[in-house]
């Protein structure tokens, strides 16, 4: 395990070689070399000027992964459980998902004007769909023979959902999760891509007026940090809500 534990950063320097290698051989313009990228960065954070970006895009895709999951695992549930709204409200839910955000983002934005809100109501539209899957997901399928133990035991309809189909299906349901929280920040971007003036995403679209790439793939590899540290931080969350479950589910 140690041994594999080394490899990501082998291949991560081969990358950055490679990367170094072909920018060589082109304009700054067209591929910047990832010394140029990581003196932009270092710049950019010690002067401060990516801090209220940083902070923008983080308080976007926190307010939008807390509204979208909430929603998305509460109507999971209903709809898991009550097989009238899921033949109602599902068709919907799932031809709403077809339609591309980017297209829906400018709505948003004449709708709830420039400011948070719009970036925050799209972040939570992308995080909905898939906790609410993953939810519906969980308490459907449940182990039978469970099940019939609760009804054998009496045991109510919110009995049987709170201390069996949602504990049991929480493996489920944190997946849908993860996958949620790497989708916020992909929303969040979106939002600032076609309407903002702070952010991460308005970043992007600046450097791109000022045909700096440089502060282009710093803006990039401050995203793909905040998304890493986002989903570690679920996988941590997951690990302390599942362990004791695991370990109850062995006994």
């Amino acid at each position: 395990m140690k041994r594999l534990a080394g490899y990501p950063l082998i291949v991560l320097l081969l990358l950055l070689l490679t990367w170094e290698y072909f920018a060589a051989t082109m304009s700054e313009l067209v591929l910047p070399a990832p010394s140029v990228v990581a003196l932009t960065l270092w710049e950019g954070l010690l002067s401060g000027y990516f801090v209220p970006h940083i902070l923008r895009t983080s308080t976007e895709v926190f307010l939008g992964l807390v509204l979208g999951c909430s929603l998305g695992f509460v109507f999971g549930i209903l709809m898991g459980e009550v097989e009238f709204f899921r033949r109602l409200f599902l068709p919907y839910l799932i031809a709403s998902q077809a339609v591309p955000k980017l297209a829906l983002a400018p709505l948003f934005i004449l709708w709830f004007g420039f400011g948070m809100t719009s970036k925050v109501v799209i972040t939570a539209l992308i995080c909905f769909f898939p906790l609410l899957e993953n939810t519906i997901t969980a308490v459907q399928y449940t182990d039978p023979q469970k099940l019939e133990l609760f009804r054998v035991l009496g045991a109510s309809r919110w009995q049987t959902l709170f201390r069996l189909k949602i504990p049991g299906g929480l493996p489920s349901i944190m997946a849908g999760f993860r996958v949620a929280v790497i989708l916020a920040v992909v929303g969040a971007v979106v939002g600032e891509f076609i309407g903002g003036s702070e952010g991460l995403g308005a970043l992007i679209i600046a450097s791109q007026g000022m045909m700096d790439t440089p502060l282009m793939f710093a803006v990039l590899i401050l995203l793909t940090i905040l998304g890493m540290l986002l989903y570690q931080g679920v996988t941590l969350v997951e690990k302390c809500i599942l362990q004791p479950y695991m370990r109850g589910k062995r006994q």
